[in-house]
C-alpha cells in the first residue's frame, strides 16, 4: 500500500499534532491513542485511524475490526506518524478518538461498590497508573476532581494502556461534590494518606471493608488537604512492614482496591451479596 498522508503539512496531520496541547483536546472533543494496544481497545471512540503500511500488515485484526466499525483507516509514512505521536519510538498505529469521559451524576446513579478518586493528582502517569489499577481491580468507575491532570493527557492515555476505554470515568468534578455524591449513593469514603489513623490491615481484619467503597488518592507529593481529609469517613493508612520510607501513589493505590476488592468478594460483601 502507498501511503495516503505523506505531507507533514497536511491539515489532518497539523490536527492531530495541535491535540498535544489541552486546549485544542478541549476544543475539539478529540484526542489520540497511540499504540495497538490502545487502538484496539478504543474501537468503539475512534473517529479515524492512522498507520504505516508496515503497521497495518502487522496488526490487521485492529484495521480489520475498525474498518468494520465504519472508521475509516489512513496509510501514512513513518514520518507523519513520528509527527502525530508523542513518544520517541512509534508504534506505527496511532488513533484519533472523541472524548469519552462520563457525567458524575450517571455514575452516582449506577450506585457503585468500588470507585477510585484521584484529588489534585497532577502527574498524567499516575493518573493513568491508578486508572488501570482501578480497571484491573474491578472498580466501577474512576474520578478526577476539578484539581487534577487532564484525562486526555497523551502520557496518562499511554499509562492507562486500555483501561481508559473500559470503565466510566468522571472530569473536573469538585471534591465536595464526589464525596457528596458518593455518599448519598451509600458509598463509604476513605481518604488513603500514610499519616492516616486507620490501619488498612485492622480495618480488614475488623470486616470493615465490604460494603461500597470508594478511595481518595491524593497528591504525589504532599498527599491530602487537610479539609479533603476530613471529608472522608476514615483516613486509612497501608501499613509498611520493611524498611521501605513509604509507597508511591500508584502502588499505594493498587493495594488500597485491591484490600476493597477482596473484602467486597468474600461472604458478607457487598459483590457476593450482590450476585447470591
Amino acid at each position: 500500500m502507498a501511503p495516503e498522508l505523506t505531507s507533514l503539512r497536511s491539515p489532518r496531520v497539523i490536527a492531530a499534532r495541535r491535540l498535544a496541547k489541552r486546549s485544542f483536546r478541549g476544543k475539539e472533543r478529540r484526542f489520540l491513542a497511540e499504540g495497538p494496544q490502545a487502538v484496539r481497545e478504543a474501537i468503539q471512540h475512534l473517529v479515524e485511524v492512522y498507520t504505516t503500511p508496515e503497521a497495518a500488515a502487522r496488526h490487521a485484526d485492529i484495521i480489520a475490526a475498525a474498518r468494520d466499525a465504519g472508521v475509516p483507516v489512513l496509510t501514512a509514512t513513518d514520518e507523519v506518524i513520528a509527527e502525530m505521536s508523542d513518544t520517541v519510538t512509534p508504534q506505527g498505529v496511532v488513533g484519533l478518538c472523541r472524548f469519552l469521559d462520563t457525567p458524575f451524576e450517571e455514575i452516582v446513579r449506577a450506585r457503585p461498590k468500588l470507585v477510585a478518586v484521584l484529588a489534585n493528582v497532577r502527574d498524567p502517569g499516575n493518573a493513568g497508573t491508578v486508572l488501570r489499577c482501578a480497571d484491573a481491580a474491578g472498580a466501577e468507575a474512576v474520578v478526577l476532581t476539578d484539581a487534577s491532570v487532564d484525562l486526555y493527557n497523551p502520557k496518562a492515555v499511554r499509562a492507562s494502556v486500555g483501561s481508559l476505554f473500559h470503565l466510566p470515568v468522571a472530569v473536573g468534578v469538585p471534591v465536595e461534590t464526589v464525596v457528596g455524591g458518593l455518599r448519598e449513593a451509600g458509598v463509604r469514603l476513605l481518604a488513603a494518606d500514610g499519616a492516616g489513623e486507620a490501619d488498612l490491615d485492622a480495618e480488614l481484619d475488623a470486616g470493615a471493608m465490604g460494603g461500597p467503597t470508594a478511595w481518595i488518592f491524593g497528591n504525589e507529593a504532599w498527599g491530602l488537604p487537610e479539609e479533603t481529609r476530613a471529608l472522608a469517613d476514615a483516613v486509612v493508612r497501608v501499613p509498611i512492614h520493611g524498611r521501605a520510607e513509604s509507597l508511591n501513589l500508584a502502588t499505594a493505590a493498587a493495594v488500597c482496591l485491591y484490600a476493597s476488592a477482596r473484602a467486597q468478594r468474600a461472604p458478607g460483601g457487598c459483590r457476593s451479596v450482590t450476585s447470591s
